[in-house]
């Protein structure tokens, strides 16, 4: 499938779960994190989640961070330019929802895109060759083209990977990870 049918048909998919459902699964999600190696790291970037789209919720990601005392990075999205400014999540930052529900960080403290070393990635679809589908903004692209080299790259899903994208762009940046409710698939980060 091509990721204009993929993001027809996950959007779906995703619409069938209740908010019982969706929490359990997050926290099932959540719980599978803490079998990838990744936890030696500083900082994090956690997408906060949109819960009129039935993403993946990210409460309880921000739980285990904040409990091994974790740098937790949150993004406050620039239309126009389609980029992202990131702020590290503090006690004082202030969290509001904008005009397409996406709750942002309204103050704090700029972290640079280079200082990151995990990144949470909200997602509709993906491959098994970590391919992704998102919305199709391509901010996610963006930055993850402005983070380090070696920034591991960790989408959250409720459902299983699909065979193949057929539209995957060479240059798209894959997955090192996908965590599932289930299972973690590993693109041999």
């Amino acid at each position: 499938m091509n990721k204009k049918e993929l993001r027809k048909k996950y959007k779906e998919l995703r619409s069938t779960l209740s908010f019982d459902e969706i929490e359990d699964l997050s926290l099932q999600i959540a719980n599978q994190s803490l079998k990838l190696p990744v936890w030696n790291y500083e900082n994090y970037h956690v997408f906060l989640s949109i819960h009129e789209h039935k993403e993946v919720q990210t409460d309880y990601l921000l739980h285990i961070l904040n409990g091994k005392d974790k740098n937790v990075i949150v993004s406050r999205s620039d239309f126009e330019t389609r980029t992202m400014n990131h702020v590290l999540l503090t006690d004082n930052v202030i969290i509001k929802k904008n005009e397409w529900n996406i709750p942002e960080p309204q103050n704090g403290f700029s972290v640079a895109n280079d200082l990151i070393d995990v990144v949470f990635i909200p997602l509709l679809a993906y491959d098994v060759f970590g391919n992704r589908v998102g919305y199709g903004k391509g901010f996610y692209d963006t930055f993850l083209s402005k983070c380090k080299p070696n920034v591991v790259k960790i989408g959250l899903s409720f459902f299983d990977a699909e065979p193949i994208i057929t539209d995957a762009y060479e240059l798209d940046i894959r997955l090192d990870y996908c965590i599932t409710p289930n299972n973690i698939y590993d693109f041999g980060s």
